[in-house]
């Protein structure tokens, strides 16, 4: 280890600046949300089976929501905009946006050029866990998915059921792509229940076994057209592994919702980002 100079420490306790001043982001209005949420339309239910994953879609406007049915259960989302799938869930500028672990109010930001919400958490059962003694919190936005590459660097193994395959498998027959294709529209996720953070002596990434119970679940508002897919993890609560066989697995469900009509009143669509896109160029 490189000696620390004389003047480290003054460099170390330098005041920290917050990244992001958010003051200008979309405000979060808890009043409209309750109203436009108390008079809802169950419209559809899909499940995501055990290590599988599957699709849905949600209209601008609707409600989703995932559900633990079964059991203790993780699972991880992937989004699209329904009308041009290169619109996606932007997982790294959500956590700088927002935090590494996301709860009611906060919104899922989708990638350049359109960057803009795509869907706003309406409501969250889980809310009351806040941040654990490991500093650990549930629905996180810090890791990616489990994924057959690093089970074939850390394993040696070909494993087909891990967050990444399934969510193209799920990709791949929604849209009619080969395999190949799906693979490369598939991103990083919300892990939704999931409780994570990072260890206070060597800050590796952690999992623990999630905190949700049968009836728990997120919701959303769909700001734009969505496709999802949800993968129930391998891993089922994440409580001692992840990307095998070993752990118990369960289902989940989620519920679409349509509101009331007179229940969206002063709600419009996110226009994609205005910035001008030449990049200094004329």
């Amino acid at each position: 280890m490189t000696r620390q100079p004389g003047d480290g420490d003054a460099r170390k306790t330098v005041p920290l600046v917050v990244a992001y001043a958010v003051d200008q982001l979309p405000h979060f209005d808890i009043q409209w949300f309750e109203k436009a949420r108390s008079r809802l339309t169950k419209i559809d239910t899909v499940t995501a089976n055990p290590r599988d994953a599957a699709t849905f879609r949600v209209d601008a406007g609707n409600f989703f929501r995932i559900v633990s049915t079964d059991a203790p259960q993780v699972g991880d989302l992937n989004l699209w905009n329904a009308r041009n799938f290169q619109e996606r869930f932007f997982s790294g500028k959500t956590r700088q946006l927002h935090a590494t672990h996301l709860t009611t109010g906060d919104r899922l930001w989708s990638t350049f050029p359109s960057f803009r919400p795509m869907a706003t958490i309406s409501h969250d059962t889980l809310d009351w866990y806040g941040w654990d003694e490991d500093g650990g919190g549930v629905h996180d936005v810090i890791g990616t998915r489990c994924d057959p590459y690093t089970q074939k660097t850390l394993g040696g193994d070909d494993y087909h059921h891990c967050c990444h395959s399934n969510l193209t498998r799920a990709f791949s027959r929604a849209t009619g792509m080969t395999i190949s294709d799906a693979e490369l529209h598939v991103h990083d996720v919300l892990n939704v229940f999931m409780c994570t953070g990072f260890t206070a002596d060597t800050h590796q990434y952690f999992m623990k076994a999630s905190p949700v119970r049968p009836g728990d679940f997120l919701e959303f508002f769909a700001e734009i057209d969505l496709l999802g897919a949800l993968s129930a993890c391998p891993g089922g609560d994440c409580g001692s592994s992840h990307s095998g066989d070993d752990a118990e697995c369960s289902p989940l469900v989620i519920e679409v919702f349509e509101p009331h009509q007179d229940d969206l009143a002063n709600w419009h669509r996110f226009a994609p980002n205005g910035y001008d896109q030449t990049h200094g160029l004329p």
